[in-house]
Parts: C-alpha cells; structure tokens; sequence
C-alpha cells in the first residue's frame, strides 16, 4: 500500500509479535496442522507457528493492510508451500476456510488493535504525535469512512459518545464541543491539528500520566475500522470455525476488547441457562469449549521491558470440546 509519502512508502515494515511464546503454546501448534493467523501485522507470529507445523503444515494469514501482506509475500517467502494470504478483515474468516476447502482449523489467532508499523510508519494519522492526514483506516481499500469524516460531519453528541463509549475518555464532553469550534472555521485534517485541539480543551490542571490526546485517538480509530462490531461477530462465529480440540487464541490491549473476548468465551464454556428456579432444562445449550486461561496471562517483565507497547497485553485462550 502506497501512502504517497516518500519517507514512509521506503520503511521497512516493523512490529514486534506481542508474547510469542505464549501465543505458540496456548495454540499448541504441531506439525501438520491448521493455522489461521486473522491479523498478520508483521508476520512475527506466522512464522513461529509456521516452524512448528512444518513440513505438511498449513498457515493461513489474514490482514486488512495490504502493506502487511505485502510484508507476509517477502517475510515468509521461504514457507510459501504452506502459506495462504487473504488481504481482508477477518470477518471474513468463514468464506476464506470455505474457498480453501477446509472445514475447520486447528487453531485461531487474533491479535487485536493497531501494530508498531501502522503507528510509526503508515502515513495514516494513527499517532497523535505527527503531522499526517487524518485518516486511521487500516485497510485503505477495505474501508471508506476516515477519521476526518467523522471529526468534521458527527455532531459533538456524536462525536462526545465515541470518544465515552470507546475511549472511557473523561472530558469527552468538554473536546467534541471544542472540535465542532474549530471546524466552523476550517476543517480538521491532520492527527497534528486534532492532537493540539484536544489539549487545548482537556483542562489544564489534568494530571494524567498519558498524552491528553491517546484516548481519543483510540476511540476514533476502534470507531472508523469498526473494531468491536467485528470483533463480537467475529466471536459468534468461532466456534464453528475450530475442530474438536481446535484453539483460539486472542490478545487484547484495552478493556472493552478485553470485555468482549471474555465474556464471549465464558458464554462458550458455559451450558444450561436456564434460570434455577426450572425443574429442567429448556434450553438445551451446550458447553462447546474450555477456557485455558482462568485468568488472562500477561507479557513478563523482560517482554515490557525490550517492548514497551506490550505492557497492556491480556492473552485469553480456549479449547473448542
């Protein structure tokens, strides 16, 4: 995917798999096996999987970005027998199993949020810390709206509801007012422009230890790509996805994603629920799954230390029965 700019067209693409180890693990990757990576990003995690599976193995990768799957092409080029590239969202998980003629997969993996590479190096306005069109759509041919869109055509309730619902954003109130004033006047355009505007309007006696713009940032980026609709389909339809003893595998990096995964996979493992007071069940629902991690693990001290961008990292995994 070509941004236009120069600079960041020529960087390589960076981003470092997020507890690697724990990932392969949980998967209980083997040889042979079926493998869905649902968010490439780097490929860092592809290729771990890929050399456990060896040599009859099947790694399928999916991505949004096509710059990742263009990174996929020349990173994993030495398992190429073994790998499928899909460039979409993984939504779209269930027609790609079909059009490959699998049935289901011995284990999924999701790692969600935005990579080291969209931050730095996309062109996309995804850091409040550069000066680039304000876009933050991760995949430029998969999504229409941007987040300029958004900022100059909601209205400030609008606006104030992402920045609440997505962004747990304290002063959401107080920044969509600002931003509906500054765009009387001109439109919005650069991730530089909003960063500045948001600060402008946070109070200044804020005392939080993060940029007064990282909230809202999230928040327009989870709602231009749509990340939690996705996600909580995404989650309906996993199960039906896995073989028997088939493994999901999701890293999260904020509570709502978080929320969602949990919840989900809680609903996976429980049966009956019906209320007590029922002499029998009614209902008839099953539990379909295990969950292999009572509590989610979490990236080491080490791991946070060399990464700090996995310092927010929740690993949540289940076994499907």
């Amino acid at each position: 995917m070509k941004t236009g700019n120069p600079e960041t067209d020529a960087m390589p693409y960076c981003h470092v798999p997020v507890m690697l180890n724990e990932v392969v693990h949980y998967l209980n990757c083997e040889p042979g096996k079926i493998y869905v990576d649902c968010t490439l990003g780097g490929s860092g995690h592809s290729r771990a999987i890929l050399e456990k599976i060896m040599p009859d193995g099947l790694l399928i990768g999916i991505d949004q970005d096509e710059a990742a799957i263009n990174n996929a092409k020349k990173n994993l080029k030495l398992y190429e027998k073994n790998i499928r590239l899909f460039h979409c969202n993984f939504i779209h998980i269930s027609d790609i199993l079909s059009e490959l003629g699998v049935h289901a997969a011995d284990g999924i993996l999701l790692d969600l949020g935005v990579s080291f590479h969209q931050i730095s190096s996309s062109g996309r306005g995804f850091s409040f810390q550069k000066d680039e069109p304000l876009d933050m759509r991760m995949g430029t041919e998969t999504t229409t709206t941007k987040a300029e869109d958004l900022v100059n055509g909601l209205k400030a309730a609008d606006l104030e509801k992402i920045f609440k619902e997505y962004g747990e954003e304290r002063w959401s109130k107080r920044i969509a007012k600002k931003i509906v004033t500054v765009r009387k006047n001109k439109k919005i355009r650069s991730s530089r422009e909003l960063s500045q505007i948001v600060c402008e309007a946070v109070p200044k006696g804020n005392k939080e230890k993060i940029h007064p713009a990282t909230r809202v940032f999230m928040a327009l980026r989870i709602a231009v790509n749509k990340e939690l609709e996705c996600l909580n389909s995404f989650m309906e339809a996993a199960p039906a996805l896995l073989k028997p003893g088939g493994r999901l595998c999701i890293l999260s990096f904020h509570s709502l994603e978080d929320r969602i995964v949990k919840h989900a996979m809680k609903a996976m493992e429980k049966g009956c629920i019906c209320p007590p007071s029922f002499p029998k069940c009614v209902c008839n629902k099953k539990s379909v799954a295990h969950i292999l991690t009572k509590k989610p693990q979490r990236p080491t001290k080490a791991e946070v230390t060399v990464n700090p961008m996995s310092r927010s990292t929740k690993l949540r995994a289940v076994e499907k029965l």
